[in-house]
């Protein structure tokens, strides 16, 4: 949902930011971090149609209350990512390093601060869910003008969509993103609204009283820094007044239904209202797409040694086998909601939670780390004991129960759906077509 982009940070490029002054350069970093921090609501569509779907395996009160804890221990992690952020700057500058016209990077962090390793073990996951999120959100597209224009299958819509989606590799960076950070702001608090109203309006249905317990999905986000460590809670609380009321009226309106139907789109009536969602989310879901193989683009070009071609068109072209790929895994594996839980389960579990929390504890391990840490404890855990015991408990919960429970439901429910669809689904979870008139 917040986006979660703690993997972005991990792979975004030296920036071309031009201030040349210290406290231009101190802001320019802060902008860096507390600009994505809001762009939160491009990743809450990942979640927001396919959350009352989870509901409907977990029931309303585990999905209430498991959404509000991922959601604080989400924060927790983001405020302990700006804390290793603000220790990594600050003992970098203590060995006179200049920071003048650079964003410090995510694995930046992990390498100064624990060594390579880290590094590329924040890299390798980091890499793999901008992946997977990147098929995730194609995969929404075809499934979403589906419901405006049925006359085409979802996986005709995909192949159309990966081509659209194609084109972000003329888009140079995430510079040229930043307007739409804001206006998704919006789109996602319409679409949200409309299913609420819209779920509500539909009336009561059936429920069964026991389900599944699906977790480590929910509200999975990172981000924030020096002067922004509260910015990820306050974006966390604006997500509720969300994904709580939406969901829970759609799980209240349509119960068992949703089971089937992964996309909450396909349950809601047809009508203008629905299809302007539809279209907001699809602007949405186009940039999103954008926003999750930038990175990739990064990453791949340096790999290669291209990452200084000035060419756009030359850059277009070497970016082109990252975009394939996730065309082809989108056209392979059409499931909506069981792979948005698999990669919240698997990947997310890693990047949001474990990660930051391990690196916290391993890089104030001594007393001397922890004497000259460059920011104070939290006002709220005064003690470091208490900092320990609560990194260790969102360590054990998320690694058991998020990505060992949740990781087995996810993987098996996401089996069940290939032994039901098949690979190269055509059109997955869609309504069965009645006969033309005057044939039987």
């Amino acid at each position: 949902m917040l986006p979660q982009k703690q993997a972005e940070e991990a792979m975004v490029s030296s920036s071309n930011l031009t201030e040349h002054d210290d406290r231009a350069e101190e802001k320019a970093n802060e902008a860096g971090f507390g600009l994505k921090s809001f762009l939160w609501a491009w990743w809450v569509a990942q979640v927001l149609l396919t959350l009352p779907y989870s509901f409907s395996q977990m029931g309303m009160l585990s999905g209430i209350l498991l959404q509000i804890f991922y959601g604080m221990m989400g924060s927790w992690t983001a405020y302990l990512i700006s804390i290793l952020y603000v220790e990594y700057r600050s003992r970098k500058e203590k060995e006179n390093v200049n920071f003048k016209n650079h964003v410090i990077q995510w694995f930046e962090v992990l390498d100064g601060l624990l060594g390579p390793y880290w590094k590329a073990v924040g890299l390798a996951f980091n890499c793999t869910f901008l992946l997977f999120g990147s098929v995730i959100q194609l995969i929404a597209c075809a499934s979403n003008i589906y419901y405006i224009d049925d006359n085409l299958d979802k996986r005709t819509w995909t192949y159309i969509f990966g081509a659209c989606c194609a084109t972000t590799v003329f888009i140079p960076s995430f510079h040229n993103y930043r307007i739409w950070s804001f206006l998704g702001l919006g789109m996602t608090t319409y679409t949200a609204w409309y299913i609420t109203i819209a779920a509500l309006a539909n009336g009561q249905g059936e429920t069964k009283l026991s389900r599944m317990l699906f977790t480590g999905k929910s509200c999975m986000q990172c981000g924030s820094l020096k002067k922004f460590k509260y910015i990820y809670l306050i974006a966390t609380l604006y997500v509720f007044t969300l994904t709580l009321p939406s969901s829970a009226a759609m799980y209240w309106a349509y119960g068992d239904q949703l089971l089937t139907h992964a996309n909450a789109f396909a349950l809601l009536p047809r009508n203008g209202w629905r299809d302007a969602a539809v279209i907001l989310m699809l602007i949405h879901q186009f940039i999103t797409f954008g926003f999750a193989c930038t990175p990739l683009y990064f990453v791949w070009e340096k790999v290669i040694g291209m990452h200084d071609t000035k060419s756009i068109f030359l850059r277009a072209l070497v970016r082109l086998p990252v975009v394939i790929p996730i065309w082809f895994l989108a056209i392979i594996f059409p499931f909506f909601g069981p792979i948005n839980s698999a990669v919240g389960a698997l990947l997310v579990s890693f990047t949001v939670y474990i990660i930051p929390s391990l690196a916290h504890m391993l890089t104030f391990r001594s007393s001397a780390a922890r004497q000259n840490a460059a920011e104070k404890l939290p006002f709220f855990l005064p003690s470091w004991t208490a900092v320990y015991v609560l990194n260790t408990f969102v360590v054990i919960w998320v690694l058991v129960v998020g990505f060992g429970f949740g990781g087995w439901a996810s993987v098996t429910n996401f089996i069940r759906q290939v032994d039901t669809f098949g690979l190269f689904a055509k059109c997955y979870q869609c309504p069965p077509r009645a006969p033309p008139s005057g044939k039987h």
